[in-house]
């Protein structure tokens, strides 16, 4: 693929359909525009799959499986699919395009069929600055952001903004489609659930990131400490780590909290679960002494599963299911 891509005066004139491989196979286009959201999640997670299907408000399944899939989509091309930075960044101009033409009301056309998904998720919204609103665009400069981020250091605040683009849109979308409508605390610690499970995320994902090119440590502190990103056994980076895990669980604390004084059931398993996913992850690296592993497969294991649950079971206690 030429790299001049990215001079093109209208992104939309690029056809990606073309010039890059299908990530889904040719058996996508079999699919109706209903099945291939859902197909897309269930292939990539279950567990959000499943909490879709069970927890959201009935009718709001299917854009809950679009808002999924197609973000899903978008990060597995930034990932694994366009390799050169100018390829990433041409590709999220493009979605940026076709995302800023449906708010403004125009017509988009010669999409590809998860392209089309973005596009059936504007129309379906008819609420003036909603809750999935936020979650698309805060997500697409997520996406932006590491396109353009891959291979360099980042700054304290690229990663607190990074941060704060991430929780706002989950959190958003988490009351979008389940329990939307019903109260929920609106005050400035509304994404702080969200927020320590990003940061977590980050730890947990550490060598797989950094092998992948995305730095989650700020640049400022690795010049303060004359350290290098793959310095992750040397005691500055583990007095790093031990202060986001710190963090993370003062955020943790608080989202608890304003998660307890949410209306909706489903709403409040949903975000205990979330938060859960994580807890163990936090306990893990604090009795490892801070000190990072390659994998955390007990996430996947019946014993993890199983920390999990009760984790869940002892939120649930505590909030008022």
């Amino acid at each position: 693929m030429s790299s001049n891509l990215t001079t093109l005066s209208d992104p939309l004139k690029t056809d990606w359909g073309r010039l890059v491989p299908d990530t889904i196979g040719m058996e996508r286009d079999l699919l109706s525009n209903q099945a291939l959201p859902a197909s897309i999640t269930k292939a990539a997670s279950k567990q959000t799959f499943y909490t879709i299907r069970f927890l959201v408000d009935r009718d709001r399944v299917l854009d809950a499986y679009r808002t999924y899939a197609y973000f899903r989509w978008v990060d597995n091309w930034l990932d694994e699919q366009l390799a050169a930075r100018a390829e990433r960044m041409a590709f999220v101009e493009r979605q940026q395009a076709i995302m800023n033409r449906c708010y403004q009301g125009e017509r988009v056309s010669d999409l590809m069929s998860e392209e089309r998904m973005l596009v059936d998720l504007i129309r379906s919204d008819q609420e003036p600055g909603s809750g999935l609103q936020t979650y698309i665009r805060h997500m697409m400069a997520v996406m932006a952001f590491d396109a353009a981020r891959r291979g360099r250091l980042i700054s304290q605040q690229e990663l607190d903004t990074y941060s704060w683009n991430l929780a706002s849109a989950v959190t958003e979308a988490l009351h979008y489609f389940i329990g939307h409508g019903q109260f929920a605390p609106h005050g400035e610690t509304r994404y702080c659930a969200v927020t320590g499970a990003h940061i977590t995320h980050m730890l947990r994902d550490t060598f797989e990131d950094i092998a992948a090119g995305y730095f989650n440590i700020p640049r400022e502190f690795l010049e303060a400490n004359h350290i290098d990103v793959q310095d992750i056994d040397s005691e500055a980076y583990r007095q790093w780590v031990r202060g986001r895990v710190h963090l993370a669980r003062a955020c943790f604390a608080v989202g608890k909290r304003d998660l307890a004084q949410v209306e909706n059931r489903r709403c409040r398993i949903a975000g205990y679960a979330y938060m859960a996913r994580f807890q163990g992850v936090l306990d893990l690296i604090a009795r490892e002494g801070y000190q990072l592993r390659p994998e955390y497969p007990e996430r996947r294991s019946l014993s993890g599963g199983l920390r999990i649950g009760a984790a869940l079971l002892s939120m649930l206690m505590i909030g008022r299911v």
